[in-house]
């Protein structure tokens, strides 16, 4: 165990719902049993943020600091701390902590904990020079990846890769990818090295020829009727990445039997579903969280092994109001990362 700093956090933080960010310190107080202290080297900016900053979802507290595609160096351990070090080059997502003792964590579903703890849900999080986390959600990155390119990967990159695992998606399946932007564009990525066969469905023709290079063996509009009923019967998976409403139906119909529409994406409206659609087929709907530590290792490792990064935009931590005002503009490619520049 290395002492914790004695000396304020500094971060950026919103003091209240739409307001721009500005310099704030605090003290973290003593490091808990099981928590590192992470020095933050660069953290990637998510939708969640905005919509956390913004109070979209109801829960958010002020003064708030935001960030949860950590990355950065371990500076300090609790005494029970396990599996990450001093020194040690790690990622941090969504979650920070989780209880390890209930029935889902003893199942290894650490992320679907009911009373686990969240990055930046009532604590700060990483527009900050240093953060803090449960060791189990500290994932340790192999030295072949770039600091400034992993931290999307530990929110954009496992949300859309957990549920290659979780419904053991096949190299021969027919996968279409809804919304190319920062989830979407891993997701080409990640199925087409599983071996899929991989369909990108965009509402912007500007991304068609980029989603090619990414993965997709084809692309289709999003918003066109015509071109969704072409795949009518023929996908075996469709993985919802935007947050907007959809012609579900027209989607649902484009599922082979036994197909299934799965969402990542927070769409805010409720999704229509009519039961003879999901019946006649045994067709499925269906959602998922950020995945557990043991898919964030798995993935980082299956994206060391096949070279797999996010596009990013990078932007100095000092200048986070400007980038954050980049992402609301739905200009990003595909992910703005920040680098810390408050020492």
């Amino acid at each position: 165990m290395e002492n914790s700093p004695s000396s304020p956090v500094k971060a950026y933080a919103a003091f209240g719902k739409g307001q721009p960010l500005q310099p704030y310190e605090y003290d973290a107080g003593p490091l808990k049993s099981e928590q590192v202290e992470i020095k933050v080297s660069h953290c990637g900016i998510c939708h969640s943020d905005l919509s956390m900053l913004d109070n979209n979802w109801g829960f958010s507290s002020y003064p708030m600091v935001a960030g949860h595609e950590v990355v950065g160096t371990v500076t300090a351990t609790g005494p029970t701390a396990k599996r990450v070090k001093v020194g040690d080059r790690v990622g941090l997502g969504w979650h920070s902590g989780s209880c390890m003792s209930c029935a889902q964590c003893l199942a290894g579903d650490h992320n679907l904990c009911l009373v686990g703890e969240s990055t930046i849900v009532g604590r700060h999080g990483g527009f900050a020079d240093r953060v803090r986390c449960n060791w189990e959600w500290a994932t340790p990155i192999p030295d072949t990846m770039q600091s400034e390119s992993a931290g999307p990967l530990f929110c954009g990159g496992l949300t859309v890769f957990n549920p290659l695992l979780q419904f053991g998606l096949r190299p021969t399946d027919r996968v279409g990818v809804v919304g190319i932007g920062g989830l979407g564009h891993l997701a080409l990525q990640f199925l087409n090295k599983w071996g899929c066969e991989v369909v990108a469905f965009t509402s912007s023709e500007s991304k068609r020829d980029e989603a090619l290079q990414l993965g997709a063996h084809r692309a289709v509009s999003s918003v066109d009727t015509d071109q969704i009923k072409q795949l009518s019967g023929s996908l075996d998976f469709i993985l919802v990445t935007s947050n907007v409403t959809l012609p579900w139906e027209l989607f649902i119909g484009a599922l082979a039997p036994r197909g299934r529409l799965h969402l990542v994406g927070a769409v805010l409206a409720p999704v229509p579903v009519g039961a003879f659609s999901l019946i006649m087929g045994q067709k499925s709907v269906s959602g998922s969280p950020v995945g557990s530590p043991s898919a964030a290792a798995r993935m980082i490792a299956f994206c060391a092994r096949h070279s797999i990064a996010p596009i990013i935009e990078k932007f100095p931590m000092s200048r986070i109001n400007d980038a954050l005002e980049r992402l609301r503009s739905g200009k990003a490619r595909y992910r703005v990362v920040l680098e810390n520049d408050l020492n």
